[in-house]
């Protein structure tokens, strides 16, 4: 289908275009910027006029929930959700039931979400098999079948020989390691982090040294061993100057950060609002500006909604027995543009960080609009504001602290593969 996207605001972040120009998509391509290709004639024409036409969002940290979850969300409802976010790629994280440790799962994933054609599915395999932290998988057999990277997800690794060998692997073959750095043994039972408002509460809490700690012994390995390590939401200052020294030193690493912690600190906790009960959890607001300014001077490479769609039940309890998680995919775009908008940062730079660095990290060659890229393309209008209900989102998780808050920018196309796969009504 050849589609003509006109009068649009064009922002591509790779190619530096900020300016209104007219996209033209063939066979599910760029086909041209600014001026029609020779003999093209549109099946479909958009009018993005006051609109802003962009790559589509890549998320680096998305929970399906299938297999085995299916009570908390399903691919079809969270495929739904990614495309009415504009999310175009994500990346989903091993800890389903049975983990994404066998090349069978991986590819009955990718085949399910194929057969949904609504984002490109990029799976993440399990470190270790079961997530136990005790046997390493066959990394080589799950790259073949779709995976990655390579990760942990939530569930700890405390054995430094494992972890030390599954770099080693992984460095050899090529392999990308994604690891969120949190020591389980000060992390054990906590739920709020250790400051004001977790003391007041009277919450379990869990110390910054828990990030620390464990970082540290990340970044010693990867320099051991050469691999490329990529830190999987960092939340804290001191975690944050590490990852700076260890990128000035030359480390091959790279850094991600919840939109949550962009914008949230232990303070929203408030009287035990349980849609705040993250992992990892809010930290002070020193910790938040510190994450702010790290995601704009590089430090950090990308913002991601670490969507963990949970059930209304498990958010009834109280705070320290709920279950930990938000529903994210929606709400990527507009908070990427808060954070752009709060620290007067140009769009082009806030879009920089949902759509070409997180390509980059993935190693696609994706998060731009260059002729001949695949087109993968979020229209949407910044200055629509739009009030965060459950009613609104499409994720089976209705959970988010940002519940009953106005945002501004709401999606109106995503096109995947050069299709349109979300128009709003």
């Amino acid at each position: 289908m050849n589609i003509h996207i006109k009068n649009g605001r064009l922002i591509d972040p790779k190619n530096r275009i900020d300016a209104v120009h007219d996209l033209f998509i063939s066979a599910g391509k760029i086909s041209a910027v600014g001026t029609a290709p020779a003999m093209f004639v549109a099946d479909r024409v958009i009018d993005a006029h006051g609109l802003v036409v962009a790559p589509g969002l890549i998320d680096l940290a998305a929970r399906l929930r299938e297999p085995g979850y299916e009570y908390k969300a399903t691919l079809e409802s969270e495929m739904d959700a990614a495309a009415a976010g504009g999310i175009t790629s994500l990346a989903c994280p091993p800890d389903t039931d049975p983990p994404l440790d066998e090349p069978g799962l991986v590819e009955m994933l990718k085949q399910r979400a194929r057969t949904l054609n609504q984002a490109h599915v990029y799976p993440v395999g399990a470190l270790t098999q079961s997530l136990k932290g005790e046997e390493l998988t066959e990394m080589a057999e799950l790259t073949d079948a779709g995976c990655v990277a390579f990760s942990q997800a939530d569930a700890p690794l405390t054995d430094t020989r494992v972890l030390m060998r599954a770099m080693q692997y992984a460095a050899t073959f090529g392999f990308n390691v994604w690891l969120r750095p949190q020591d389980s043994f000060l992390a054990r039972n906590g739920v709020a982090h250790d400051g004001e408002v977790a003391t007041r509460l009277g919450l379990p809490a869990i110390p910054s040294c828990a990030e620390t700690i464990a970082l540290s012994t990340m970044l010693q390995l990867a320099r051991a061993t050469g691999v490329r390590l990529h830190i999987c939401r960092i939340s804290s200052a001191a975690g944050v100057e590490m990852v700076r020294a260890a990128k000035q030193q030359g480390l091959p690493i790279t850094c991600d950060v919840s939109m949550n912690h962009i914008h949230l600190s232990e303070m929203d906790i408030g009287y035990f609002d349980a849609n705040c009960h993250l992992v990892p959890p809010l930290r002070s607001l020193r910790d938040r500006d510190a994450l702010r300014a790290a995601l704009w001077d590089g430090t950090i490479d990308a913002m991601c909604s670490n969507h963990s769609p949970v059930d209304e039940d498990a958010k009834q309890l109280p705070f320290a027995e709920a279950e930990a998680g938000a529903t994210g995919l929606e709400l990527l775009l507009p908070l990427a543009l808060k954070w752009a908008g709060q620290d007067k940062h140009a769009l082009a730079d806030a879009l920089a960080k949902v759509t070409l660095q997180p390509a980059q990290v993935l190693g696609l060659d994706a998060g731009h609009l260059s002729v001949g890229a695949v087109a993968d393309v979020c229209v949407f209008d910044p200055d629509t504001y739009w009030k965060i209900e459950p009613a609104a989102l499409k994720s089976q998780g209705k959970n988010t602290p940002f519940i009953g808050m106005e945002l501004q920018g709401k999606v109106r196309y995503t096109l995947v593969d050069g299709q349109v796969v979300y128009q709003s009504a």
